[in-house]
């Protein structure tokens, strides 16, 4: 008995050496920062004046009425509605044809993957050339067509979707590479299969392509969420949020707050909005989409 008791306290110390790299990573960078920033979003803005002090649930309330956070929460969604789908349906489709069997096909996956390469403060820059009015490559094209010139950075009902365009141009690739490697993990007898029972292509990739690529699918689709409250590079260079807060996203807003505002509660209080935001959509994850993917 005692040297069973032994046993199961050195198994539990060997699981707690294997546990401590991560907790003490998630503690630190994770745990601790999301709790500092809770308790800063607590207070009030402190001056030398007037230093801060324990004010509630007050900044939560101050943001609910502010209608620039409402603003910046319809564009962040309307960003998010646009750039997660299309993305992964340009992804899904560029894979596709690069892992069939075409000439050039390494060229071509080389192709798609380029944009992700490229720095993000590389990739807007040279989309600023592209929207540069008058000079730019959009509005050279335009004119040999007789279109007008368009500022479509410059004018709130084309800016968010000058972003968006980026931003599917630059991730598109990206989750492109992930659809690529799980084609490749498709067993071949299946197609064969498929062939021999005189199926079509569309039905071969719909009832067999599509189910195997769901955890893959997930996958894109949790990494695409997480970089849709992300984007702030791009907005630096392009826009920086105008015109009249058009294009403005909501980690943009977080820093303008914190670093150009210098009001950090209220920062503290959005970024804790999104932290459960995001813990929402990770638990339907957990509960719900996991439940119905089927993993090999």
């Amino acid at each position: 008995m005692l040297r069973l008791k032994k046993m199961s306290q050195r198994q539990s110390i060997y699981g707690w050496l294997l546990l401590s790299p991560a907790m003490i990573l998630l503690t630190t960078f994770a745990f601790y920062p999301s709790m500092a920033t809770f308790w800063s979003s607590l207070f009030s803005r402190g001056t030398r004046r007037k230093p801060s002090k324990f004010i509630g649930t007050d900044n939560y309330t101050d943001l609910f009425a502010d209608p620039t956070f409402w603003k910046v929460l319809t564009n962040n969604l309307i960003y998010a509605g646009a750039t997660i789908p299309i993305s992964i349906v340009i992804a899904l489709s560029m894979a596709l044809w690069a892992n069939s069997k075409i000439p050039a096909r390494s060229f071509i996956r080389t192709a798609y993957f380029t944009p992700t390469v490229l720095p993000m403060i590389a990739a807007a820059n040279l989309w600023l050339f592209f929207y540069t009015p008058g000079f730019g490559v959009l509005d050279q094209i335009g004119s040999l067509f007789g279109l007008p010139s368009v500022n479509w950075l410059g004018q709130p009902e084309t800016a968010l979707f000058s972003i968006i365009v980026v931003t599917i141009w630059k991730e598109a690739g990206f989750f492109m590479i992930f659809y690529l490697a799980a084609l490749q993990t498709i067993p071949e007898d299946l197609k064969e299969a498929a062939d021999i029972e005189g199926t079509s292509r569309w039905y071969y990739t719909r009832r067999i392509v599509l189910p195997l690529l769901m955890p893959t699918t997930l996958f894109i689709l949790v990494n695409a969420l997480i970089n849709s409250v992300k984007l702030i590079d791009h907005l630096f260079i392009l826009t920086k949020g105008g015109p009249n807060d058009a294009s403005k996203l909501l980690l943009y807003y977080i820093w303008e707050m914190a670093f150009a505002f210098f009001d950090a509660p209220h920062a503290a209080a959005t970024t804790i909005l999104v932290l459960a935001a995001l813990g929402i959509i990770a638990g339907i994850k957990f509960t719900i989409l996991d439940k119905r993917t089927h993993y090999q």
